[in-house]
């Protein structure tokens, strides 16, 4: 090919590429200006709404919250004493019934819509209960860890997703800060109930689980008044049921405003050309790959995604009580205790800052808080002589070393809480509205993959390369997390979300992110209203 037809041909690409960025501007544009509806006030509805979506986030904690203090408490219940590779087998048995209850609810939720995999996750939620409850068995016991498991994975897949979808722009992040909420608020429970009934005798940890049925039907018949996503029903034509579904969200709108934002996402899903109802499943999954800005989008949602689970903060929630017991703690279930409290605790200060100070400058300082936590950690077990064949205590400690151990890693789940446990989840408002479903199930997938990982190998880590070793390894990834935010992560605290993925457009979007947020100072704010009002 000649020089000139070689400028000829770079010169229709530019004209073509100008073409599509100012198509792309105009349509965000449009989107911005149709996007009136986000200065109305959120109505009460809207919050409730959130909150009774956000009990899917209980389930969620509970169920994976109890197992640290039934594990140190099973005793031979299920026929003999478990062996460390049955530990880490039923602990990585309901990850792994997660990872694939994520891949069905995101398999059915554009065709389905977003309540009817929440119902599915409260009948398996159920069902697991009641067989663990009735387990003597080491099989019957991980079979109901794995139905439960089914459930956990639809549950937080769909709870962040209908929640980010209904949520107006300007407490998104909060009202996504609830479910995580009800994560940690579960798991705390399941933490005190476990201590509670660790002195009921030995068949006291049946009652622990089966307490797990409780939150499961609840959710089932509240689900009955909450409506569907407006997206979701936009998506598939309902443009009637979608427009009754913004007036309980904002109650003070007009239908001029409700109808723009209809239009605002019809907009948005036509620029695209993908209408949901209309695109196999293959078609949107394909646009993740195939799709340069899709696959950034997608790709660092599911990253820090990684990051919250690799960085070690799921050993502390699974093997609590048997860290603490080989780090000598006499207590080792009332210590556990110390962990789900912070991680609780914790979380109010995401749902207060995480969209007043946005999510990037809170991920930039609490995973940096995480990896130094983490080192501080390994070098605590450093000085804990501990034997590697059973990972018990083999002499005496420095009288010093426990305790900065648990100090270490209470600051460790005290950033995790207030920063990445969250925003993880919240990283499904980075996602173009066509590929959401399909992208937020990658999403949890994710989660739950790495999760196994994380389950299934930390007793063999801790006695293959020592805790000290294994804490230096979650340190690093922890480290490897801050340095991908800070060059990665955008900033898109009250973008509406159908501008969202103008970000992604160019590169990861750091610089048009900040761009974007000092030219938008002037977009008038959303009337704060709370349950008090």
């Amino acid at each position: 090919m000649s020089a000139y037809q070689d400028n000829e041909k770079y010169g229709e690409e530019r004209v073509e590429y100008t073409e599509k960025s100012s198509r792309r501007a105009s349509v965000a544009e449009e989107v911005l200006d149709l996007s009136g509806i986000e200065a109305t006030a959120a109505s009460k509805a809207a919050w409730l709404i959130s909150l009774t979506i956000s009990q899917a986030g209980l389930l969620f904690g509970y169920d994976t919250g109890y197992i640290s203090s039934v594990l140190v408490t099973l005793g031979s219940a299920l026929g003999h004493e478990l062996s460390h590779s049955e530990e880490e087998l039923v602990t990585s048995l309901t990850s792994g019934g997660a990872l694939v209850g994520a891949v069905y609810a995101g398999l059915s939720a554009d065709k389905y819509g977003r309540k009817m995999p929440i119902w599915v996750a409260c009948v398996l939620f159920l069902v697991g209960t009641i067989l663990q409850t009735a387990a003597f068995s080491v099989a019957q016991f991980a079979v109901g860890r794995f139905i439960v498991g089914l459930g956990v994975g639809s549950a937080s897949m769909i709870a962040p997703l209908f929640i980010g979808e209904i949520a107006p722009a300007r407490y998104r992040g909060r009202m996504i800060a609830f479910n995580n909420l009800s994560v940690t608020f579960g798991q705390f429970i399941a933490s005190c109930l476990g201590a509670g009934f660790q002195h009921a005798g030995p068949q006291g940890w049946r009652a622990t689980v089966g307490i797990g049925a409780i939150p499961a039907i609840t959710l089932a018949g509240l689900l009955f008044f909450v409506p569907e996503s407006p997206r979701q029903l936009v998506a598939h034509g309902k443009v009637e049921q979608a427009d009754r579904s913004l007036q309980k969200i904002y109650t003070t709108s007009t239908e001029q405003q409700r109808a723009n934002k209809i239009k605002s996402i019809q907009v948005s899903l036509e620029e695209t050309k993908s209408v949901m109802s209309e695109t196999s499943l293959w078609q949107t999954a394909g646009k993740i790959f195939t799709n340069a800005a899709t696959a950034r989008a997608v790709g660092t949602a599911c990253i820090v995604m990684a990051v919250s689970q690799l960085g070690g903060f799921n050993t502390l929630m699974y093997y609590a009580a048997t860290l603490f017991a080989i780090a000598g703690f006499s207590n080792a279930t009332a210590v556990a205790i110390t962990v789900s409290a912070t991680n609780f605790v914790f979380s109010f200060v995401n749902l207060v800052l995480v969209d007043r100070f946005g999510r990037r400058i809170i991920l930039c300082v609490t995973i940096l808080g995480m990896a130094i936590c983490m080192a501080v950690a390994a070098i605590s077990f450093h000085f804990i002589p501990i034997s590697q064949a059973d990972l018990s205590i083999s002499g005496v400690a420095p009288t010093w070393a426990a305790p900065l151990l648990l100090v270490a890693i209470v600051c460790y789940v005290a950033f995790f809480s207030s920063g990445v446990a969250t925003i993880a989840w919240i990283g499904t408002e980075l996602i173009p509205l066509e590929v959401r479903a399909i992208g937020t199930m990658f999403n949890t997938v994710t989660c739950w993959s790495t999760n196994i990982i994380i389950a299934s190998t930390f007793l063999s880590i801790m006695k293959g390369a020592s805790p000290t070793g294994a804490f230096s390894l979650y340190g690093s990834i922890c480290f490897l997390g801050w340095l991908f935010v800070i060059f990665c992560y955008p900033e898109v605290k009250g973008m509406p979300l159908e501008s969202i993925r103008e970000v992604f457009q160019n590169g990861f979007g750091v610089r048009y992110s900040k761009q974007w947020q000092r030219e938008n100072k002037h977009v008038p704010k959303v009337v704060t209203q709370t349950f008090g009002h």
